[in-house]
């Protein structure tokens, strides 16, 4: 799973383990989307720092639906297509609720290491 700055397409970056569900879930609590605006939410709310790959994407909405965390339906897209659109169950706002908690502690773990003199 890999995230990219716009303005430099060759520059890569390794998301942590797990980020790309998180980030998912935060997505689909905002409101039902399909595959295609999940990768657009993300993208708008990280202000355009993140591009999520497809190739990432679809097997971690299958593995979030597979676990309870999100349910699916068919529906009509903006441009008239079938789409599978996505939204969180109770189960997934628990995991989002436990898992922001557990991504805001260990990111405040992090920063008081790098800010030690």
């Amino acid at each position: 799973m890999t995230y990219e700055k716009q303005d430099k397409p060759d520059k890569q970056i390794d998301l942590l383990q797990g980020t790309l569900d998180l980030l998912i879930l935060k997505a689909v609590s905002l409101g039902p989307l399909h595959g295609y605006g999940v990768l657009l939410r993300i993208q708008q709310i990280s202000g355009e720092e993140l591009v999520i790959q497809q190739g990432s994407l679809y097997p971690a909405l299958y593995r979030l639906e597979h676990q309870g965390a999100i349910d699916s339906e068919w529906g009509e897209s903006d441009n008239n297509r079938r789409a599978k659109y996505y939204k969180l169950t109770a189960a997934g706002r628990d995991r989002l609720v436990q898992e922001t908690g557990k991504w805001n502690r260990m990111a405040g773990i992090i920063g008081t290491i790098l800010s030690a003199t």
